[in-house]
């Protein structure tokens, strides 16, 4: 994918790794299963490491750019609704953005995490299904709404371009401000 980047492009500017998963299996850290934890911890965070470890060498050459990785406002604040391994997987990119964004910044290279709140996809359409499910959770949004998908790739754009080119080792929530807020506004 990289190579195919710089043949096609000329160099490689800017990395955005989005991938994840978030399986119905994944609960408490006592009911998780240990296949169910390593399969996302693979994807949700050794993707990213993946992504980043063939991807510097290229921003490298490019003379420098821009690292956009996904995590999740649930790597900065707990839940009652488990999602132990999902949790633990961005809390380990928000890391390890941190590291990449210190060790690189003086080589032209930025990194941030992107931390999305709840969106609304068919991922999350499932768990929203239910009245009282989707009222739990929108309690605790001050918008009293979900994040729109052209909502959080606006933000992405921003962290790749040249406008954010002080913008590094940021968590940047895109929550609709549920992890500023203690209460919520009553309607």
């Amino acid at each position: 994918m990289i190579r195919f980047a710089e043949e096609r492009f000329g160099a490689l500017h800017v990395l955005f790794n989005n991938a994840g998963i978030f399986p119905d299996a994944d609960g408490s850290v006592v009911d998780t299963d240990e296949a169910v934890f390593d399969r996302v911890i693979a994807v949700n965070l050794k993707g990213v490491f993946l992504g980043c470890k063939y991807g510097v060498p290229a921003l490298l050459r490019a003379g420098g750019g821009a690292i956009v990785n996904t995590a999740s406002f649930v790597a900065v604040l707990g839940s009652a609704t488990s999602q132990s391994a999902y949790t633990a997987s961005k809390g380990g990119v928000l890391a390890l953005t941190r590291e990449i964004a210190v060790e690189y910044a003086r080589r032209g290279i930025r990194a941030n995490a992107l931390c999305p709140g709840p969106v609304n996809t068919p991922l999350l359409a499932p768990l929203l299904a239910n009245p009282a499910a989707r009222e739990r959770r929108l309690v605790h949004i001050p918008m009293g709404r979900l994040a729109e998908a052209r909502e959080i790739a606006a933000a992405a754009l921003f962290l790749a371009s040249d406008e954010s080119s002080f913008v590094n080792g940021a968590t940047f929530l895109v929550d609709g401000g549920i992890t500023a807020a203690y209460v919520t506004p009553l309607d």
